[in-house]
């Protein structure tokens, strides 16, 4: 991968998707406000539900092709366990949101703050679907809400990975919270 050499510092030569601060390769990043020995949460948080929720996928793609009670029951409880550890993640992510405006200067920190809301409605939606009936709610409701939660869920990882890689944030670093 080429790379620009700017004052000492390179940086990849990959376009942005939404905006850049040339600035921003050259600052050390903004530290997460939720974070243990310097270590930011928010990251290690997202892996779970995002784990959870595309074993859901998978499951209720195997129920389809199998129709076997065992896939369908799997997927509400991968989606329960996706919601349960999303709300967790929504609120160590909502904390640097609010309180990092470098966030909110960014369009790419409102696509993934607004993804993820959408992410848990949907979440919640599928998983009250299947309450009564884990089974008969997959096809074709519970299977589409689960492939639009796996997309939406890829499209929101790459704008969290933008705010982390390309606007450092939420990254070991004594940059300022308002500018870079």
């Amino acid at each position: 991968m080429e790379t620009q050499q700017s004052t000492g510092t390179p940086f990849p030569n990959i376009p942005p998707i939404l905006e850049s601060d040339d600035r921003e390769y050259r600052d050390p990043g903004v530290p997460s406000t939720v974070a243990i020995v310097g270590h930011p949460l928010h990251p290690l948080s997202v892996l779970f539900p995002i784990a959870f929720l595309a074993a859901a996928l998978v499951t209720d793609a195997v129920y389809w092709f199998t129709r076997d009670p065992f896939w369908a029951r799997a997927s509400f409880w991968l989606i329960a366990a996706g919601l349960a550890t999303g709300v967790i993640a929504a609120i160590i992510g909502m904390s640097d949101f609010l309180q990092i405006e470098r966030v909110r200067k960014r369009t790419a920190g409102w696509a993934h703050m607004v993804l993820n809301v959408t992410l848990l409605v949907l979440t919640a939606i599928n998983l009250y679907l299947r309450l009564d009936n884990p089974i008969g709610a997959i096809l074709p409701w519970g299977l589409l809400i689960s492939l639009i939660v796996g997309t939406l869920t890829s499209i929101s990882g790459w704008f969290g990975a933008e705010l982390s890689y390309r606007h450092k944030i939420g990254v070991v670093g004594p940059g300022s919270r308002t500018q870079p």
